[in-house]
């Protein structure tokens, strides 16, 4: 009887951005029958709190941060000795990819690009060598996951690699549990409501820092309040842009119409109550938070952050696309949302389906195959 092949997926820690939640998703959703399942915390040292799904082996690495993760992932490595690794964000991509020259022969790795290579080189505050970088470790992969085929076919001509070796798919999304935590609740008290005064009351979920544009965001939140006085944001998440979009909300008058939640683990909750959805990032693979927002039914307006999210935006009931990436075009979407929507308006966004968690798991358990036959092979 043939034994299962270990897979080891690597994320920095659990409860981080959209990145972490896919491969956690992942790691609860795969066979267990097919697969000997392990998943490694880089950076946590305790077990979370909440219950682990059976069938799952945790490690925990316990290092401050990736970048010191080198030695105790070599060991884990070596003596583990998985069949195929799964790194899920890149800066631990680049680590694994480093190291793969140390690890056992049969070794295969399936690394995930969670940003458009193009745009993330141009507009992030990377290293200068981080081009490099990209260059020459992501051609040791044996395949690299995109989100969509224009970050396939963006990766590929910066970076020359075979088309061969790219994958697109999708982000699972488990539809059925976010659209039941996205109905209201008659049980929500006052005082928990996060949707204070009239509305209209925009959400926008995300890592505090530049290439999510939130500080766009508060400029067109500035100018739609010019005609619709009430309208108020809630922003669900924490970065290093934190101090400095505050600083910005109050030079543009806006302290007691936005909402600074910080990390929020399950952001479907805000759901109920919200009157859109706002994707503001000046770039993006194919964001999760636009797909659970999507998944829950609210209305969406969105920047053209990728050729990804152009084309499955463009043109759908319930979602508005600004024409450029500006403040004043997303002020502009803005208003043109909030004036045709009605008080709780729902979609119901067509596209959702092929992202939905069960054709998602097949679609990565047939890559994982497939890459385990080569090494068999």
């Amino acid at each position: 009887m043939n034994e299962r092949p270990k897979v080891l997926l690597l994320i920095p820690h659990l409860g981080g951005g959209g990145a972490e939640r896919v491969i956690a998703l992942i790691a609860a959703g795969l066979s267990r029958a097919k697969y000997d399942l392990h998943l490694a915390l880089v950076t946590e040292a305790r077990a979370p709190a909440d219950p682990f799904p059976p069938g799952l082996t945790l490690h925990l690495l316990g290092v401050s941060r990736v970048r010191s993760a080198g030695p105790r992932l070599l060991r884990l490595v070596r003596r583990l000795r998985p069949q195929l690794i799964v790194s899920g964000i890149f800066h631990l991509n680049f680590l694994v990819l480093l190291l793969r020259p140390l690890f056992p022969a049969s070794t295969r790795v399936v690394v995930r690009q969670n940003a458009t290579v193009s745009a993330s080189l141009a507009f992030d505050r990377l290293p200068f060598y981080t081009r490099l970088l990209y260059r020459l470790l992501y051609r040791r992969a044996d395949r690299v996951i995109c989100q969509s085929w224009a970050m396939a076919e963006d990766l590929a001509g910066e970076l020359g690699i075979q088309k061969s070796r790219l994958a697109v798919l999708p982000n699972p999304l488990d539809v059925e549990a976010i659209q039941d935590a996205a109905r209201p609740s008659p049980e929500l008290r006052p005082h928990s409501n996060p949707w204070p005064g009239l509305g209209p009351h925009l959400l926008a979920v995300g890592r505090l820092s530049p290439e999510k544009g939130f500080d766009l965001l508060l400029q067109a939140l500035a100018l739609v309040r010019e005609q619709i006085p009430s309208a108020n944001l809630l922003i669900a998440g924490k970065g290093p842009e934190e101090t400095a979009l505050k600083a910005l909300c109050s030079r543009l008058d806006l302290d007691p119409a936005v909402r600074f939640a910080g990390q929020v683990e399950k952001p479907h909750a805000l759901f109920p109550g919200a009157s859109a959805f706002v994707l503001s990032s000046r770039h993006e693979g194919m964001p999760n938070a636009l797909l659970e927002a999507a998944a829950g039914g609210l209305p969406i307006v969105a920047l053209p952050a990728s050729a990804g999210v152009t084309d499955l935006l463009r043109g759908q009931p319930g979602a508005w696309l600004a024409a450029e990436i500006s403040a004043a075009a997303l002020a502009n979407s803005l208003l043109q949302a909030l004036r045709s929507l009605q008080p709780g308006q729902r979609f119901d966004h067509p596209f959702v389906s092929e992202f939905r968690i069960e054709p998602a798991l097949r679609a990565w358990e047939d890559l994982f195959d497939s890459v385990l036959g080569e090494r068999e092979s």
